[in-house]
């Protein structure tokens, strides 16, 4: 796949009605249809929405269209795969330190793109900047959230725990003291 400037012309793919794309991208996602049984099935549909046949897409059209999905496909894989890794690493460190490593992998990703796009155009794109700062800082509002919820979300369930084992410490005829330490121990406050 090459990255070379078009005319910015849209594809006959990226032009069909959204019922024709659905389909195209979900036989495209399972492996077991060939190029040809997608192509094939698309151009039947679009035969019976009664769609003009000048919307149906090429061989080499959908090959392309194929193929640049592919390696999208291929590139969120490949960075989920490494999150992954690295979340794995991070076991169950704070919540900080996962939002610290997706922000560090989007400022290299925007240090690539800006890098990138210097080269091919002399220019840095100061909406891309613009709109990549703005989806980090969304990105550590939404990390900051997470981390809150998580935190309500232990208190609670030590709560409910804490209420349960003193119900059950009383039942079994253990002291007051002894219902109170294990409260305490439930809920880190020993």
């Amino acid at each position: 796949m090459t990255d070379k400037p078009t005319r910015g012309r849209r594809s006959k793919i990226d032009l069909l009605p959204n019922e024709v794309k659905r389909l195209l991208d979900e036989m495209l996602r399972d492996s077991r249809n060939s190029q040809q049984d997608v192509l094939d099935a698309v151009n039947e549909y679009i035969d019976q929405l009664g769609l003009p046949d000048e919307i149906k897409p090429s061989r080499s059209g959908l090959n392309r269209y194929s193929s640049r999905m592919e390696a999208i496909g291929k590139d969120l894989r490949d960075v989920r795969e490494v999150s992954q890794a690295l979340v794995g690493q991070l076991g169950d460190k704070p919540t900080g330190e996962v939002s610290r490593l997706i922000l560090e992998i989007g400022r290299t990703q925007l240090f690539k793109a800006m890098m990138t796009a210097n080269e091919k155009e002399g220019d840095v794109d100061i909406g891309m900047i613009k709109d990549a700062m703005l989806a980090a800082q969304r990105l550590e509002s939404a990390a900051m959230q997470s981390h809150k919820r998580e935190k309500e979300i232990r208190k609670a369930f030590a709560d409910e725990a804490a209420a349960v084992a003193e119900t059950v410490a009383k039942k079994a005829g253990m002291t007051a003291e002894t219902v109170s330490s294990i409260k305490k121990e439930i809920l880190g406050i020993a």
